[in-house]
């Protein structure tokens, strides 16, 4: 079997699966959307979200974080690791947002990877959950899976994106990308699966034997 065909197979299981999915982290409009997916890094969407829900209804704009200031910001998100950082991020991209943007959120990779902690995987994100842009955001979890499943060599996460946008059409991207999240997490875990256990593990593997190492992004 090879990895169009693996890829087939796994997109037929997803399909299945979840024909419906949710966004899993919850956002107002797409500025507040951008701080979550900001806010997410190093932590779970639920710890993001039980900290949001306080936020979101009074403050959702970004001239409503510079009037709060760095510090009431850290105040506000202190239980998500790395708090400091990502109030300065979310303080100096507001700003910039204002100064450059008019308060809008921009719709290109090129100017969103400019603002303050927004990389790659993050502009993916927005561009894909808050404009529709089809984009395949590649995180931790995506990557050991993707390794997992034979469709990437597992060099690292720009490479594993350039391999999941080859073997998927387009059209899926933005489905898929949580379609594998949500799977990794019910179905084909770090230290659950191995590689030898859920669906799509023994469906593309049926004689594998031995757990897969895979390596990190």
């Amino acid at each position: 079997m090879n990895e169009i065909q693996r890829a087939r197979i796994i997109l037929k299981i997803l399909n299945q699966t979840y024909p419906r999915i949710k966004v899993p982290l919850k956002s107002r409009n797409v500025f507040t959307l951008l701080i979550s997916v900001l806010l997410s890094a190093q932590c779970t969407d639920v710890n993001v979200n039980n900290v949001t829900k306080k936020i979101y209804p009074k403050y959702y704009k970004p001239h409503h974080f510079v009037k709060l200031g760095r510090s009431r910001i850290e105040k506000l998100i202190k239980k998500i690791g790395i708090f400091r950082i990502k109030a300065k991020s979310i303080y100096n991209l507001s700003k910039l947002l204002i100064k450059n943007y008019k308060g809008r959120v921009p719709k290109t990779f090129e100017e969103l990877e400019k603002l303050p902690g927004v990389g790659h995987k993050t502009a993916s994100v927005v561009m894909s959950q808050g404009y529709g842009f089809p984009a395949f955001p590649i995180d931790t979890h995506i990557h050991r899976l993707a390794q997992r499943w034979g469709l990437t060599n597992g060099k690292n996460v720009i490479q594993t994106e350039k391999d999941l946008k080859r073997l998927f059409p387009k059209k899926n991207w933005n489905k898929l990308h949580l379609q594998i999240i949500y799977y990794g997490r019910e179905f084909c875990k770090a230290r659950d699966c191995y590689g030898i256990s859920c669906k799509i593990c023994t469906t593309c593997y049926p004689n594998r034997k031995k757990p897969i190492i895979t390596k990190k992004a």
